[in-house]
This record gives C-alpha cells, sequence and structure tokens, in this order.
C-alpha cells in the first residue's frame, strides 16, 4: 500500500511541477492573444513548448515518468491548441469553422471513446498520423500568429501557415476515420480480459 507522502513525491516531481506550470500557462496565453498581444503570446508559447521539451527530457532523465505526467502532456497540448484556435477566431483570423473542424473532431474522438467503454475496452493505441496531425496544427497555427504579430513577415508566414494549419486539420480528420474505423473492428472482437491503456487522445 502506498503511504501518502509516497504518493505526494511521486505527484510532485520536477516533470510534474513544469507540466503543472505549463497549464497554468494556458490562460495567460489566450488573454494575451485575445488583447492582441502577439509577441507576448508568442513568448509564452514558447516558454510553454519548452517545458514541454524539458518535463519529457526530465522525465526520462531521471527515470520520472509517471501516469499523472502523461495525463498531464496531452491534456496542455490540447488546452493550448483550443485556446489558439479560439483566441485567432475571436479577433477574426481564422474562420470559426476551423474550430468547428477541430474541435468537433475532438467530440468524435470522445464518442468513440464512450464505445469502445461501453463495449469493455480501454482507448485505442495512438496512430501516428494522429501525432503528424497534431504536430502540423501546432506549427501551423503559431505560424500564422508570427504573421500577425510580425506584419513584415505576413507575406510568407501567412500562406506557410494557413497551408500547414490546413493540412494538419485533414490530417486530424483522417486520422480520426482510421480511430472510428479499428473501433468498429475491435468492438466485433471478443472482450479482453483487461483494458488496454492508452492516451488516443494525443493524436
Amino acid at each position: 500500500m502506498v503511504g501518502p507522502s509516497e504518493a505526494s513525491s511521486r505527484v510532485l516531481t520536477v516533470p510534474n511541477i513544469l507540466s503543472f506550470f505549463r497549464l497554468a500557462l494556458v490562460p495567460v496565453f489566450l488573454v494575451l492573444l485575445i488583447s492582441a498581444q502577439d509577441v507576448a503570446a508568442l513568448i509564452v508559447l514558447a516558454v510553454a513548448s519548452a517545458t514541454d521539451f524539458l518535463d519529457g527530457y526530465l522525465a526520462r532523465r531521471l527515470n520520472q515518468i509517471s501516469r499523472l505526467g502523461q495525463l498531464l502532456d496531452p491534456a496542455a497540448d490540447r488546452l493550448y491548441l483550443f485556446a489558439a484556435l479560439l483566441g485567432l477566431a475571436a479577433r477574426e483570423l481564422i474562420p470559426w469553422w476551423l474550430v468547428a473542424v477541430i474541435v468537433g473532431r475532438d467530440v468524435f474522438l470522445a464518442v468513440l471513446g464512450i464505445i469502445l467503454a461501453s463495449n469493455g475496452y480501454g482507448p485505442l493505441p495512438v496512430h501516428q498520423l494522429g501525432k503528424v496531425a497534431t504536430f502540423a496544427l501546432f506549427l501551423g497555427l503559431p505560424i500564422i500568429m508570427l504573421g500577425v504579430a510580425f506584419p513584415a513577415l505576413a507575406p510568407a508566414a501567412e500562406p506557410i501557415g494557413w497551408a500547414v494549419a490546413l493540412w494538419g486539420a485533414f490530417l486530424y480528420w483522417w486520422a480520426g476515420i482510421i480511430y472510428a474505423i479499428e473501433t468498429a473492428r475491435v468492438i466485433r472482437l471478443p472482450q479482453p480480459a483487461a483494458s488496454v491503456r492508452s492516451d488516443t487522445l494525443e493524436g
């Protein structure tokens, strides 16, 4: 049995503290973006990205990989993605239909998760395509922001950012369709003895 002090020490690891710090910066990033303080918003995003890299490196280096950290990291990624979408859409820098496309895909995955759970299965393993799609969105939206923050870069940043973001949105749904196909296949199989642990919503 794990005592309270041991459980606390597992939660309060350096990587997890960095993850909590990154989560705390999400509302700061959103407020700065909505208030058109684009340079400051990009700085906050850069700091968050650096802590994302650092907490992963330290978790491996110090052998402090935890389930909490595995949950916090994708949660923070999702929140930054949604914050960027909402902030840019609120300023009419991107259309609301793009927000609906991205958020709709995550709702779609949540429904698939409910279907799997109701059939006694855990989340599906992350598909590599989902990771590529998420990376493309995380790259494309900041490039669009870069063009807004520095107008001199806009002629190059805007088309590149839009191309990468739209490609990411397409891959995002393509990965979602693959998850749907896999869900349909899995629920036809005999129920496993134990659920498969995964972080499907990362992709």
